[in-house]
């Protein structure tokens, strides 16, 4: 497990989430700029009455795509790139020690041990654990999740994938 930490560390894995979270934010702020001008009657507010013709219809809609719908896209792209730097730090972690098995055999223990004891942990500290700390879930409702849609909004991905990655590499680098 540390060579899995220290592969966060190796492969800068901070710095590209600081920059992923602060594009995340930025969409963000757009959202809101947008949200913003719809409430308070953008593109003129009707004041203007030229500005409520099919042309209004499209800016309304544009504001609603990016006030909606860009957050959305923002989040889900910055929850994939975590996930895929989990694998990153999975295979890095496993070549550094020289045994992929050792590993998996420790992500089990640890989900093990979080299915029989959840920690009551904030929600919004969740993605610091190894492991998900919030749930009480067997191997069997995690692996039904790694299909579901809650799995796109993981920070983590599905620990029988891991798993599983982890035992399809071949041990003694």
């Amino acid at each position: 497990m540390i060579a899995h930490e220290l592969a966060h560390v190796g492969n800068r894995d901070t710095l590209i989430m600081t920059m992923v979270a602060t594009i995340a934010m930025a969409i963000a702020m757009i959202a809101t700029f947008a949200q913003f001008a719809m409430l308070f009657g953008g593109f003129g507010g009707g004041r203007n009455r030229e500005n409520s013709g099919p042309g209004a219809i499209v800016g309304i809609l544009g504001l609603l795509v990016v006030a909606i719908v860009f957050p959305l896209v923002a989040t889900l792209v910055r929850l994939a790139i975590s996930r895929a730097r989990e694998y990153q730090a999975d295979a890095t972690g496993a070549r550094t020690s020289g045994n992929p098995f050792a590993l998996a055999d420790a992500l089990e223990k640890l989900e093990m041990g979080s299915a029989r004891r959840p920690m009551k942990v904030n929600e919004a500290t969740a993605h610091l654990y190894i492991v998900n700390p919030l749930s009480g879930s067997s191997h069997t409702h995690q692996a039904m999740r790694a299909d579901s849609l809650s799995s796109l909004f993981s920070t983590h991905p599905p620990i029988q994938e891991r798993v599983r990655r982890l035992r399809n590499m071949k041990s003694g680098w």
